[in-house]
């Protein structure tokens, strides 16, 4: 969850870490002008960064002279969840929260996003459910969703000032109603109208927030209550 500071962000930094995480989830290598255009910055910036990630072996180029994830990402990606405990504490009870023959998920938000760390639909082995699928639009996701009603109304104004919001057409007045209900009940529970015709029931974790678990299927109101039960005591027992 986004932090408020009092003193003036360092805009470097900034950058350096936008360029990052724009590698990080690129599918493919990507060139620099490339890279560039997607974040709408400067081609030399991009490049000096890219050509600094590269010397700290967090970033590689490629014969072709693209970038992609260097060593240096997979150590930091590592020493995170490993320093963390997230994922160490998380994956018993993810595992036990299986038995309702749902998918099972845990993702983090990020800007306007989800990451999921976690996500295991029935029938796959657990191991496979880590690192499965990456980014996701927040409002898509029943843990975007109880994760943005964790912000205040004006932080998600801002979020989304003068752009479309995937699954909320009518603009941002209904988003913040469906957040207020969030709030109001303590959990998300998300109908998507896609092929799937599936809902997601999820809950916020962490003190402060900074994490959310889920369930996804087919889930009748009626059996809504027991499975934000379970979510809920698991949530409590990752803890922190």
């Amino acid at each position: 969850m986004r932090t408020k500071i009092n003193a003036q962000p360092n805009q470097s930094l900034i950058d350096g870490i936008t360029t990052l995480q724009a590698l990080a989830s690129s599918p493919e290598p990507i060139g620099c002008r490339e890279l560039a255009r997607q974040l709408d910055s400067d081609p030399t910036k991009i490049n000096r960064l890219l050509k600094t990630l590269a010397y700290l072996g967090i970033a590689r180029q490629t014969a072709n002279r693209k970038y992609t994830a260097g060593p240096g990402m997979h150590v930091l990606a590592a020493q995170s969840l490993f320093a963390s405990g997230l994922i160490r504490r998380a994956l018993p009870e993810l595992e036990q929260l299986r038995r309702y023959g749902h998918t099972v998920a845990m993702g983090v938000l990020w800007n306007d996003s989800v990451s999921y760390l976690f996500h295991a639909p029935p029938g796959i082995e657990a191991s496979r459910g880590l690192g499965r699928i990456g980014l996701l639009p927040a409002t898509t996701s029943g843990i975007g969703i109880a994760l943005l009603a964790e912000l205040e109304d004006a932080d998600v104004r801002e979020l989304y000032e003068g752009r479309d919001i995937p699954m909320f057409p009518d603009g941002i007045d209904s988003l913040l109603a469906k957040l207020s209900e969030v709030r109001a009940l303590g959990y998300a529970r998300v109908h998507v109208a896609d092929e799937r015709d599936h809902h997601i029931v999820s809950v916020s974790m962490g003190d402060p927030v900074h994490a959310g678990i889920a369930m996804s299927g087919w889930i009748p109101e009626g059996a809504t209550a027991p499975l934000v039960e379970a979510l809920r005591e698991a949530a409590q027992h990752i803890g922190e």
